[in-house]
């Protein structure tokens, strides 16, 4: 009879260690496209699978096959909203992933990140600020003062990167991108413009601006197409600015122009700019207030440059380019965007820029756009592995990453 209880409080204790086993959750990811896809960034954010994640024993999320995996969190008022990780895949692979927790941290390199500095401790006088020095702040309301060159904001706007290559755009009536060329893998933006304030036209061991943007969309800028020209996002009641997230695998920015005048409506619009690590590409996310159609972006028109449209336009995504000698170091630089075909409304172009018109759905837009500068660390040097790259880039996202939960 003892024997007997003392078997039933073995397998007791037993049941009571299952319940807390931290063997964790399996999960099986599948790569579509018909090409290797390095540094593909997953995302989970099934609110099922989620909740079965918090509830694992332990602090720390690992994600594990072979090896442990790069986790990024995004949360919305301290609840986990999605999960990110970051693995290659071969043409067509599956791969078994674990979801586990353990009280123990890992730490990975961080391969992205967004900022947005500002001048304190300073006044303004006029429209110009002096004094002070710089301060990363998460959140701006444009002063009323602002303008462009008012040495209010390092570098004049936000700044985004990966380990590939760094953008920013003017946080003022300009509202253009431009491009950080990099020749290093690290991340830079947090050095860039601290000696003076348009030092980062120098060529230093970091990179250099390669773009001139002048009156142009400069690269993937948003605009309106008005009497057969591309008008920027120029004339706004306010706007506000704030890095949403700045993560290890990618970054985030979102812009909210209060009451933008595009023709002769009024729109309130939100812009969500991010990248991912070991990408060229910024995704741009846009909601209007109200229906608007000829929305457009585009590339700046440069003497140099060819302009290049694919061959045959195959899937859900295709793009627009131009590669040459358009740098302000008169080197080879590709620009692109890559946009869905059903947005499409027609390609134009006007004396600045080469454009695609684009229809949102429900008052929504999404494009990509990207460049490649020769001079970044095993850059791309010919139009032909430009156009190569390109094509990689649609292929894969034509061919989504998909996920199957197994227990």
């Amino acid at each position: 009879m003892k024997l007997i209880k003392h078997l039933i409080f073995i397998l007791l204790v037993m049941a009571g260690c299952a319940t807390k086993d931290n063997s964790g959750i399996k999960i099986e990811v599948r790569n579509d496209a018909s090409i290797n896809v390095k540094d593909a960034v997953i995302r989970i954010h099934d609110a099922s699978i989620l909740e079965r994640i918090n509830a694992l024993p332990g602090e720390f999320i690992n994600i594990r096959s072979d090896i442990i995996h790069p986790v990024q969190l995004i949360k919305e008022k301290d609840k986990l909203v999605e999960l990110l990780f970051s693995c290659n895949f071969g043409p067509g692979e599956t791969k078994e992933f674990t979801i586990s927790k353990s009280d123990q941290e890992i730490v990975f390199k961080q391969r992205t990140q967004a900022e947005l500095s500002i001048r304190t401790g300073g006044e303004w006088k006029g429209r110009i600020y002096e004094g002070g020095k710089f301060e990363n702040v998460s959140f701006l309301r444009v002063p009323d003062e602002h303008t462009d060159h008012s040495f209010y904001i390092r570098y004049e706007g936000p700044g985004w990167e990966s380990d590939k290559v760094g953008y920013r755009f003017y946080l003022d009536w300009r509202n253009a991108a431009d491009i950080f060329g990099k020749k290093v893998d690290t991340l830079v933006l947090q050095d860039v413009g601290q000696d003076g304030f348009d030092s980062y036209h120098e060529i230093a061991p970091w990179g250099v601006d390669v773009l001139k943007v002048g009156e142009s969309l400069g690269i993937g800028s948003i605009g309106y197409w008005l009497n057969n020209k591309a008008e920027r996002v120029a004339i706004t009641d306010s706007i506000y600015c704030k890095i949403t997230y700045s993560g290890i695998l990618e970054s985030e920015i979102t812009t909210t122009y209060y009451g933008w005048a595009a023709g002769d409506q009024k729109n309130n619009l939100i812009s969500k700019l991010s990248i991912q690590a070991g990408s060229r590409m910024t995704r741009h996310d846009l909601e209007l207030s109200a229906a608007l159609d000829n929305l457009c972006t585009g590339i700046v028109k440069l003497p140099d440059a060819e302009y290049i449209l694919p061959e045959s336009a195959k899937g859900e995504w295709t793009w627009l380019a131009t590669y040459g000698k358009q740098t302000l170091q008169s080197d080879l630089l590709g620009m692109a965007i890559l946009y869905k075909t059903k947005d499409l409304i027609r390609l134009a172009e006007d004396e600045d820029d080469y454009a695609v018109i684009l229809n949102p759905s429900d008052n929504k837009l999404t494009y990509y756009y990207l460049a490649a500068w020769e001079q970044e660390p095993g850059g791309i040097k010919s139009k032909q592995d430009f156009i190569a790259h390109l094509n990689e880039q649609t292929e894969v996202l034509n061919n989504s990453i998909t996920i199957k939960l197994i227990n």
